[in-house]
């Protein structure tokens, strides 16, 4: 049966309801997704020219930048532009694209960030056959895994929404598409699709964060016999991803295994990993890496002698 929508546009509430705290907003997020895009631009670049970071921590870590691009570029340039007018709106075709991509790139980063922590696990459990385990045609089978995993997630996602009829009302409490929200506006029980699209998230969200806590306990079991300057030596090179896995997780479970409400607290906690966390990530690879801010050192020298001639 055709699915009959009178609902053809969307409006949305927003972040604020005061159109002066809204303007602020759009005064301290436009410079942090232009930072957002710089920085993670800026580590594939370095990635991809400079030699000395051609292991494949790096390799993974410039598709985590590159996924960051495109999560935040689905929801941060709707949502800023619209702190500037009055009504926030969007066709329900964007609705639902902006659902699909948020979805595709949310999971994609998830599983990168699981490769990640398995390319920690055998760089310091099983570091003689590091090379071999972790040859570059596995790398790059683990990245399209990652993506692939992220677009059979979001396909499923779009695939039970898709067919809900929409006949008002029009208005989404919040400042972006997200399934939850959009559930509440169709004109139909959505308990199947909801329980669909929660186990969906969940298995997916479990699974990854199964394997990580894993991963970070054989290596801290496996440590225990080491002398105590190879354990701060293997722990630095994992300190940086445990707290960009702590940023990406944290506040996604605190605003998914909570009951839905409209507080504008659940909205801030939203904008923390869908607009802040995505540009902290560069930042804190870059601050803890003393070969990345070298690379990038030696990438500037370069550029200025290039210049100089």
């Amino acid at each position: 049966m055709a699915v009959t929508n009178n609902v053809t546009q969307l409006l949305f509430t927003g972040l604020f309801q005061d159109p002066e705290a809204e303007r602020v907003s759009f005064v301290v997020f436009l410079p942090v997704y232009m930072a957002t895009i710089l920085g993670n631009g800026l580590i594939i670049l370095i990635v991809n020219s400079s030699k000395s970071l051609s292991s494949p921590m790096y390799f993974f870590l410039s598709h985590l930048s590159l996924v960051e691009i495109c999560y935040s570029s689905t929801i941060v340039p709707k949502f800023i532009s619209g702190l500037l007018v009055e009504n926030k709106t969007i066709s329900l075709d964007g609705c639902m694209t902006q659902i699909f991509f948020f979805h595709f790139f949310g999971v994609a980063e998830t599983l990168l960030l699981t490769v990640m922590a398995y390319d920690r696990y055998v760089a310091i459990c099983k570091p003689l056959h590091y090379m071999t385990i972790m040859s570059r045609p596995v790398c790059h089978v683990l990245v399209f895994s990652s993506w692939l995993g992220g677009m059979f997630h979001s396909m499923i996602q779009i695939l039970t929404t898709v067919h809900l009829p929409f006949c008002g009302p029009h208005v989404i409490d919040h400042y972006f598409c997200d399934l939850h929200p959009l559930f509440k506006l169709a004109c139909t029980d959505t308990f199947v699709e909801g329980i669909i699209v929660f186990a969906n998230s969940g298995l997916s969200s479990v699974i990854s964060l199964l394997f990580l806590i894993s991963s970070y306990v054989v290596i801290l079991v496996h440590l225990r016999n080491q002398s105590a300057e190879g354990r701060r030596k293997a722990l630095s090179t994992c300190a940086s991803h445990i707290t960009v896995v702590l940023l990406f997780f944290g506040p996604a479970t605190f605003l998914y295994l909570r009951p839905s409400s409209t507080f504008t607290e659940d909205k801030l906690v939203a904008v923390f990993y869908t607009v802040v966390t995505p540009m902290l990530n560069p930042i804190i690879y870059t601050l803890r890496n003393a070969e990345v801010k070298n690379a990038m050192k030696g990438l500037w020298i370069k550029k200025v002698n290039l210049r100089g001639e």
